[in-house]
C-alpha cells in the first residue's frame, strides 16, 4: 500500500540518485537514461511511494479547467446534472481544477456546434451532452485538435474523437423498458406510444431502438405508434399526448424516452385515464418520485445524475494528468425504480 508520508528525497537515496534526476523520473520528463529510470521506479516499488498529484500541480503551478456544456432548456435532470457539477466544482478545487457551467439549446445542431467551436482556450476539458450531428462532430475533433479532452455526458458521439462516454448503456435502457411494458400489460392488446425529445440525440434514438427490439419481437399483441418528438417540453408533449389519446382509444401504454414528463401527467389527468396506461419514464426527480407513489407513472428507470458528473470530472482529470481510468469504477448502471423500492 502506498504512502504519501514518504518524501522524494527517500526515493532518490534508495535509488542512489540526485533528488533533481527522481523528480525528472516521478514528472516523466526526458532526458533520464532508461537505466537511471529504472533504478527510480524499483526505489518507488520498494518504497510504496505515491505521489500527491494535487500537491505536484500545485507544486508546478499546473491548474487545469473544464466546461460542462448541458442544455438549456428547463429539465428537471439536467437540473440535477448542474447541480451536482457545482458540487463537483468544490471537490475539483481541491485538485486543482476548475469548472464552468454553460447552457446551450443542444437540440439544435448548429447553435451546441457554434458553442463548443467558440469555447475559450482557457479549457483543458469538456463535458458536452452531445448531438449526434456532422457538426457537433467536426466541433468536436476540432477541439480534440487543439488537445482539449472532450467527454461526452448521457447523450454519445460515438464517431467522433472523443475522449470518453459517460453514461448508461441506452438500447439496454430501452429493452428494459419495453420489458416492463410488456410485462406490466400481460395479454392486454392496443396502442403503445414512444415519446422522445429528439431522435437526433442519440441517447433517445438508442433507447427507442431497445424498445422496439424486445416490444416488437416479444409482445406481438402490442402495436407500437410511430415516436413523436416533443423536445422534452411540457407542453409539446401534453398536445402530442392529448391527440394520442384521441385517436387511439385503444391506447395502453407510453413509453417517454426523455423529460417533459409534467406535460404527459396533464394530459392523463385531463382526460380522466391518468392509472389507466402503463407508463414508463426516465429519471427519478422529485416529480417522478411523487407520480410513482401516486400511480401515475409505474415505473422509472434512473441515470444516477451525481456519478455521471463526478466521472466525467474525474476522467477529465486522469486525461489531463495522463494517469489511468478505473473502468468499473465508472460505469454508470441503469436503475429501476417502482413504488416499491424508492430509496
Amino acid at each position: 500500500m502506498g504512502n504519501e508520508r514518504l518524501t522524494l528525497e527517500e526515493v532518490a537515496r534508495e535509488a542512489g540518485v540526485s533528488l533533481a534526476t527522481a523528480d525528472r523520473v516521478i514528472n516523466r520528463r526526458q532526458g533520464v537514461r532508461a537505466k537511471t529510470v529504472a533504478q527510480v521506479e524499483r526505489a518507488i516499488s520498494k518504497l510504496g511511494y505515491r505521489t500527491n498529484a494535487a500537491a505536484a500541480r500545485l507544486a508546478r503551478n499546473r491548474r487545469h479547467r473544464f466546461a460542462f456544456v448541458l442544455p438549456s432548456s428547463v429539465n428537471p435532470f439536467m437540473e440535477q446534472l448542474a447541480a451536482q457539477a457545482s458540487k463537483t466544482a468544490e471537490w475539483l478545487e481541491l485538485q486543482q481544477a476548475y469548472v464552468d457551467v454553460l447552457r446551450v439549446d443542444v437540440f439544435d445542431p448548429a447553435a451546441l456546434a457554434a458553442a463548443l467551436r467558440d469555447l475559450p482556450h482557457v479549457y483543458d476539458g469538456v463535458a458536452v451532452v452531445a448531438l449526434d450531428h456532422p457538426a457537433v462532430r467536426a466541433a468536436i475533433d476540432d477541439l480534440t485538435d487543439r488537445s482539449v479532452h472532450v467527454v461526452t455526458l448521457v447523450s454519445d458521439t460515438p464517431s467522433a474523437r472523443r475522449a470518453h462516454y459517460v453514461g448508461i448503456d441506452n438500447p439496454a435502457a430501452g429493452r428494459t423498458a419495453a420489458s416492463l411494458m410488456g410485462r406490466f400489460l400481460a395479454r392486454r392488446p392496443g396502442h403503445v406510444a414512444v415519446i422522445v425529445g429528439s431522435m437526433a440525440l442519440r441517447d433517445h434514438s438508442e433507447r427507442h431502438f431497445g424498445f422496439l427490439q424486445v416490444l416488437s419481437g416479444e409482445y406481438p399483441h402490442l402495436q407500437i405508434l410511430p415516436a413523436l418528438e416533443g423536445r422534452d417540453d411540457p407542453e409539446l408533449n401534453e398536445a402530442i399526448v392529448a391527440s394520442l389519446l384521441r385517436q387511439s382509444p385503444d391506447l395502453v401504454g407510453i413509453y417517454n424516452v426523455g423529460a417533459g414528463n409534467e406535460g404527459i401527467v396533464a394530459a392523463l389527468e385531463n382526460s380522466g385515464r391518468a392509472g389507466d396506461l402503463v407508463w414508463i419514464a426516465h429519471e427519478l426527480t422529485p416529480k417522478a418520485r411523487r407520480w410513482l407513489m401516486n400511480g401515475h407513472v409505474d415505473a422509472i428507470i434512473n441515470q444516477d445524475a451525481g456519478h455521471e458528473v463526478r466521472s466525467a470530472a474525474r476522467i477529465l482529470l486522469a486525461r489531463c494528468e495522463r494517469t489511468p481510468i478505473l473502468l468499473d469504477q465508472e460505469r454508470i448502471r441503469i436503475e429501476i425504480f417502482l413504488r416499491d423500492n424508492l430509496p
